[in-house]
């Protein structure tokens, strides 16, 4: 039987002996369902050929589908702020289905935050979660309960390896890590010192600080003297004393940022000690990187490409709830290299 225009979800249910219910939870992969019962509906429906008008569903239901975005608030980091600028084109392109995105934010430097904004989407009952697990103990104990209520989500920017969202957005961190090290291994100088620098973010609950420094010191190896510095919780004040003093380290040839707006903090503080003969890699482009790229006080800039994460995100999620299509389990962006040199041709292309 391969016409299957007139085949009804209530034949499906009568030729396979369980009610319409059954039948719906199959064919949309939701709720529970005893796995001979599935079988059975599953025989049934390949038996017939039959295939859900998906798109007339969606466009007759009047429903909205409603995904959760959980992120750090954008107001505190500039690279937040290009990741959620990815929520109004994603509505634009999906506003025929009636798509709604709601954020939710949280302080970028309180893992507290993360777990009252997590409970605010868990309660707001979201058809799907796109989330940036930046506290790792903390986004384990949200990936329980949305498992738990069979809500399906995405992560990006950070990849938690204990999860099983539906797919992952984001780099190869410890590649990038990996292009880092060879980035700042390029000058045939007899300083081997290296400072890698963790700021506005703690590397002890972050899994993505990690695997870029453990990336760095792979490639590097025992030929370097790599020094990491966890400068989450310091002050302005106190920031200026410990960098300065790093800085002024006589075998200190190099340094790596792992965070975006940590990278403008660093060259900033640079040239402030006249410390800009020691080459700086770092991440993304944000106004002030761009300006330290373009001074020749930063060498080269790593980019993740945070709007276009969120855009990728969405639309993945968006597909597989309303056309349940099979999604990638990892998205993996290319590891951009940006430097004073390529980032014009970079900023003025229709990538960017």
């Amino acid at each position: 039987m391969s016409d299957n225009k007139n085949i009804r979800i209530k034949d499906i249910a009568e030729m396979a002996g369980v009610s319409v219910g059954t039948v719906d939870r199959v064919i949309h992969k939701r709720g529970k369902v005893a796995e001979e019962v599935r079988k059975k509906v599953e025989n049934v429906l390949q038996s017939t050929g039959y295939k859900p008008n998906l798109l007339a569903r969606t466009l007759g239901s009047k429903k909205a589908l409603k995904i959760a975005l959980l992120i750090p608030d954008p107001k505190q980091d500039e690279y937040w702020a290009l990741a959620e600028s990815g929520v109004k084109p994603s509505l634009e392109e999906w506003s025929q289905y009636g798509l709604e995105i709601a954020p939710n934010f949280f302080d970028l430097y309180e893992s507290t935050s993360f777990a009252t904004s997590a409970k605010e989407v868990l309660s707001s009952k979201p058809d799907g979660v796109i989330v940036a697990p930046i506290f790792h103990n903390e986004s384990l104990n949200l990936f329980a309960e949305l498992d738990r209520e069979q809500i399906p989500y995405v992560l990006f920017n950070t990849n938690i390896p204990e999860a099983q969202p539906l797919s992952f957005i984001g780099q190869d961190l410890y590649q990038s890590g990996k292009v880092g090290g060879e980035l700042l291994s390029l000058d045939n100088t007899e300083k081997k010192g290296v400072a890698v620098f963790h700021i506005h973010e703690s590397i002890d609950n972050s899994v993505h600080l990690k695997a870029k420094e453990t990336g760095l010191r792979d490639f590097l190896g025992t030929a370097y003297d790599i020094e990491s510095y966890d400068l989450n919780h310091v002050n302005s004040g106190e920031l200026n004393q410990i960098v300065s003093k790093i800085l002024h380290q006589s075998d200190l040839g190099a340094a790596f940022v792992s965070t975006s707006q940590g990278t403008n903090i660093i060259a900033t503080l640079m040239e402030k000690h006249n410390c800009t003969h020691i080459k700086l890699v770092g991440y993304d482009l944000l106004a002030a990187n761009l300006h330290y790229l373009e001074k020749g006080v930063i060498n080269f800039l790593i980019n993740q490409n945070p709007k276009r994460m969120t855009q990728v995100g969405i639309s993945h999620l968006t597909n597989h709830l309303l056309f349940h299509k099979e999604l990638p389990r990892e998205e993996l962006f290319p590891l951009e290299i940006i430097s004073k040199q390529n980032v014009g041709s970079y900023l003025n292309s229709r990538i960017h």
